[in-house]
């Protein structure tokens, strides 16, 4: 099987909403995170009662991988062949002579060995969150405008960068343990498996906190920085000042990793900076 993995590349998505339309918004929208449930029913928030005790700006991480698959293989298959009737009692093809055997749909019928030549192509796009590693769409994110980021130790932003807790080994293995699967095949001349994209995002999102002073409660709501929708019950990251992200740290992809990374031997595993040639026994650097 040969495996290629493609260049990693770190992008930037500018926020949509402005801080002061995100400040907006939460505003309008402070009486809707507490008012839901049996809050909303027995205890309604005033909004004068609710009060914004922080905010922020962050960028959120998230990781895309674009896989294209090629396998061509033989299989050997007995195809069934209806007879013209009863009376036949056997069958001569290419000097081969079978006999009829009943079959519950199709009567009676000889088997003819033959070979499937076979060839699949396939390709598709997966996301993770870079936080959780869980997978959600943001295919949506990727219709706004992009900045790749060339230098990663020394780019900075006005907000909170997170970091992702979820590196890029973690969403390669996932992937590749869903497309590295057995064959039904006697005879294989190619598995290839190519990661054309493997790319950090980091999403504008806005955090407000907010307190309502009569009960003593405190609620979060975010804002997607890109669509503005909110959405309740988040977090902040207050404990984050400045973060420096590690182009080495992020993408461990090297030739160490790909042992542990693809499970299995007689693999040859090409990567745009690295090119290793990974068997079971034998491990060299290119």
């Amino acid at each position: 099987m040969e495996i290629t993995i493609s260049e990693q590349r770190v992008f930037l998505i500018p926020e949509v909403l402005t801080p002061e339309q995100a400040r907006e918004r939460a505003w309008d929208k402070k009486v809707g995170v507490f008012a839901s449930g049996l809050t909303s029913i027995l205890s309604r928030p005033r909004g004068e009662d609710i009060k914004i005790t922080y905010s922020e700006k962050r960028y959120e991480p998230f990781w895309l991988i674009h896989y294209q698959t090629s396998f061509q293989y033989d299989r050997k298959r007995n195809f069934p062949l209806q007879v013209t009737g009863p009376e036949v009692q056997s069958v001569t093809i290419s000097n081969l002579n079978f006999s009829p055997v009943e079959d519950k749909k199709l009567g009676k019928v000889i088997m003819v060995p033959g070979v499937e030549q076979c060839r699949e192509e396939h390709q598709g796009t997966c996301y993770f969150d870079g936080l959780s590693g869980e997978k959600r769409d943001f295919s949506y994110a990727l219709k706004f405008r992009l900045e790749e980021i060339q230098d990663l130790e020394n780019f900075s932003v006005d907000g909170v960068v997170v970091p992702p807790e979820i590196r890029a080994s973690f969403v390669v293995r996932q992937v590749l343990q869903e497309l590295m699967k057995p064959l039904q095949a006697d005879k294989v001349f190619e598995e290839k498996i190519e990661l054309t994209r493997i790319e950090l995002y980091l999403r504008p999102v806005y955090a407000f906190e907010y307190h309502w002073v009569p009960k003593d409660r405190t609620g979060i709501a975010e804002f997607d920085g890109l669509t503005g929708e909110m959405r309740t019950g988040g977090k902040t990251f207050k404990q984050i000042m400045k973060t420096v992200l590690k182009r080495d740290f992020l993408f461990d992809l090297g030739a160490d990793a790909i042992g542990t990374i693809i499970p299995g031997g007689g693999l040859v595993v090409r990567a745009a900076q690295v090119a290793v040639e990974y068997t079971k026994t034998k491990k060299e650097k290119q």
